[in-house]
This record gives C-alpha cells, structure tokens and sequence, in this order.
C-alpha cells in the first residue's frame, strides 16, 4: 500500500501526517509506504515549518529529514491512496485526475475518523503556536484509523 498526503505548501500538515503514519508503519511493521507532497510548489525543497517540526518532536515523531515537493500527475500511477487535508486540496489534485479511478484515490484524511464529514484539516501556518498541537491530534487520530482499516 503506497499512500500520499498532500496539503498546501507541503511545510505543515501533509509532512506531519507523513511523520506520525511512518513511524506507525515502522512500529507495526507494515507493509505500506508514505510519502507527502503540496499543491503550490511554493516551498519546493525546504524542510517541513519549525514550528510543526517542534510540535512533533514533543510527541515524539521526527519530521526534520523531510523536504517538501510539489504534487505530480504521475503520482497518481505511483500511490493507491491519496489523502488530502482540505477540500482546496481536494479541488486542485482532482482538477489533475485524467479518470474516475484516479479522482477515486483522493480522499480527506479526516473521513478516516468523521467518516461522510468532509471535514477538514486546519492549516496552523498563519495561526498561534496550539494550531500545530491541534493538527498533531488530528492527524495521530486519522493515522491510527488507517493503520487500522490496512491490519
């Protein structure tokens, strides 16, 4: 199993997800692999938010080794899942859907523990220092569900 997650800027809460289902995988010894990726392109090549990267390692993920990228047609070919932190994030990866099979993988990641919710992923670059705790919580929530659909 091969799964994205894909937010904005790919500096905040897609490196994150990424982070906190890697070392599950790890932990569990799973046979999934995780990657991240952002829909701007904006960060290309920098490492994720100082201040997502501090909130992860006070719960304990280390998220330093990652850089961010821009999302790819071709990694539709490569994941068999795709999941977004918010619907702009769904729009813009779905606008690059070439088929209904495509468009299928993309998912919003917190379906995993509001399943029909649609809700969403707060994005914590703009907000106070308890936004980044907040999308931790989340995505540790919805990582452990999908840990758990894959088992």
């Amino acid at each position: 199993m091969k799964i994205l997650m894909v937010c904005l800027g790919n500096i905040c809460r897609s490196p994150m997800a990424e982070g906190i289902l890697r070392d599950k995988i790890k932990r569990d010894n799973l046979k999934m692999w995780v990657d991240s990726a952002g829909t701007s392109g904006q960060h290309i090549g920098e490492a994720p938010d100082r201040r997502m990267q501090r909130t992860a390692i006070q719960k304990g993920v280390d998220i330093s080794d990652l850089r961010s990228r821009k999302f790819k047609k071709k990694d539709f070919k490569k994941y068999d899942l795709i999941y977004v932190m918010d619907n702009s994030n769904f729009s813009n990866i779905a606008d690059l859907a070439s088929s209904p099979e495509e468009k299928a993988k993309i998912k919003l990641i917190l379906n995993e523990t509001h399943p029909g919710e649609n809700a969403q992923v707060p994005d914590p670059y703009f907000g106070g220092e308890s936004g980044f705790g907040l999308v931790f919580d989340l995505l540790d929530k919805a990582t452990d569900k999908i840990v758990e659909n894959f088992q």
